[in-house]
């Protein structure tokens, strides 16, 4: 009867703990990996202006579900306008970011002042 209570109490133990690993995460991912792959393995096939549509519908996801977007969406998002020449655009990402993600002030501060040159 003791070895049923401890299988029981094993197999519940395992799994809360497999049913923990296998909580989604807080943050939307949507497109991202998929387009960042694609931007370094396939440059011709993921142009600025293309990412940054699929990043912008993405968000738009994201905010009718709820959910954040992850660190670095923003960031990535003013990389791109800032490749596009929206200066106005790429600031506000990445001031987003930095707002949103208070340890990526070093990085953004840099990429914000890197917008005040010419």
């Amino acid at each position: 009867m003791r070895m049923k209570k401890l299988g029981g109490l094993l197999c519940l133990g395992a799994l809360v703990l497999f049913t923990g690993c296998a909580t989604p995460t807080i943050y939307s991912w949507g497109r991202y990996e998929g387009l960042v792959y694609t931007m370094y393995a396939a440059p011709d096939k993921a142009t600025a202006e293309m990412q940054v549509i699929k990043m912008e519908e993405d968000f738009q996801k994201a905010r009718a579900k709820n959910k954040p977007v992850h660190p670095g969406f923003h960031a990535h998002l003013g990389y791109l306008y800032f490749q596009l020449g929206k200066a106005d655009e790429a600031r506000r990402a990445f001031e987003t970011e930095k707002a949103n993600f208070p340890e990526s002030a070093v990085l953004m501060d840099r990429m914000l002042a890197s917008l005040q040159k010419p």
